[in-house]
């Protein structure tokens, strides 16, 4: 029970963070989106040049460090990897590439469902039978194999990298892509960006919270400790938009969102599955990148060069619905993730037996 509580109350703080950094100049239902604000730094540095999604978003680099200096403090730091990179690496694209089909990460789906979209209704049960899917190979003895511990420098290079990136946009250097309409040209004051990344971050590492890992865990357990993060974060989300007459129950004229109910359900779908693969939502994949984990970087860094790709090469939904090219790429994503599934599991070894 003192688990399932401090799960809601780190749940709501997110929630209401995400709240204040809307108003204070976030898109709307944007608070936090891993998959949106990835693409926006990659957009930043110009590995994109979608116009209306290029900023150096405070927020990540806030979330890595937030968990860093949590796990520094509680002593849980610990540099390991070398758990089937090249693939860790595939997945994350994959799970990138499902994620820019809905237009958002799982985080982004509860806010949006807070914020009265019920397209994210849809996505939602795409994400749990995208889990469903991964737990189904989880027992049949999926595994990535083990990691290593690695020297401290190796857990404290990405978050280095990302400290860069924030230099850089504090010194306004020349060589950055800033998008002057768009998603991109929404954001918060950077000083409360970072603050709010900070916070989150070390919640995150404190409770351990995943929207990914609570689903899997009631499928596989019937435990429903780590879901409780996230209903806190709809409650709070949800009640705060009600007040602040943001709330708009319904399909049509949701911010920053499609209506084609297919491509969101498969686009969650694919996320779902390729994040029980990796061990965790986008958000978590930071947060253990946080805590020295170079296996979950590798997994980031999937998700980076993925977001630039997809719009370089027509990938990504907008407003107006996925287009051909996506929808092939996340078809294909499906079936890349089954044969990794399928490859890493007892099930090929049963089949030679």
């Amino acid at each position: 029970m003192k688990d399932k509580i401090k799960l809601l109350v780190g749940g709501g703080i997110i929630g209401l963070i995400a709240l204040i950094l809307v108003a204070h100049g976030n898109p709307a239902n944007m608070g936090f989106c891993i998959a949106c604000f990835l693409r926006d730094m990659a957009g930043g540095l110009g590995l994109h040049r979608a116009e209306a999604v290029q900023y150096i978003r405070p927020e990540i680099v806030g979330l890595v460090l937030g968990a860093l200096l949590m796990a520094v403090g509680r002593k849980e730091f610990k540099a390991r990897g070398g758990s089937s990179p090249v693939l860790r690496f595939v997945m994350g694209f994959i799970v990138m590439v499902g994620a820019l089909m809905f237009l958002g990460c799982p985080l982004r789906m509860a806010l949006r469902l807070a914020g009265g979209d019920l397209n994210a209704l849809v996505g939602l049960v795409g994400f749990v039978a995208g889990i469903g899917v991964g737990v189904f190979f989880l027992h049949k003895g999926f595994s990535l194999k083990r990691s290593y511990t690695l020297g401290k420098l190796e857990g404290l290079a990405t978050p280095v990298m990302l400290v860069g990136m924030l230099v850089l946009l504090l010194c306004s250097a020349g060589f950055l892509f800033f998008s002057e309409s768009g998603p991109g040209s929404m954001h918060a004051p950077i000083w409360m960006a970072l603050v709010a990344g900070l916070v989150v971050g070390g919640i995150c590492q404190l409770t351990r919270l995943c929207m990914v890992g609570g689903i899997r865990d009631v499928v596989l357990l019937k435990d429903w400790t780590l879901l409780m993060g996230f209903v806190g974060l709809i409650a709070v989300a949800l009640i705060g938009n009600v007040i602040l007459g943001k709330f708009n129950l319904g399909f049509e004229g949701q911010p920053v969102a499609h209506m084609d109910g297919l491509w969101n359900f498969l686009g969650l779908a694919v996320v779902g599955f390729g994040s029980v693969l990796l061990g965790g939502c986008p958000l978590r994949q930071l947060i253990l990148t946080g805590e020295g984990s170079s296996d979950s970087a590798v997994a980031v860094l999937g998700m980076f060069v993925g977001a630039a790709c997809c719009h370089n090469f027509g990938l990504a939904s907008s407003a107006a619905g996925p287009t051909a090219n996506g929808k092939v790429a996340v078809i294909l994503g499906l079936v890349v993730l089954a044969v990794i599934a399928v490859f890493n599991s007892g099930l090929v070894k049963k089949e030679r037996a």
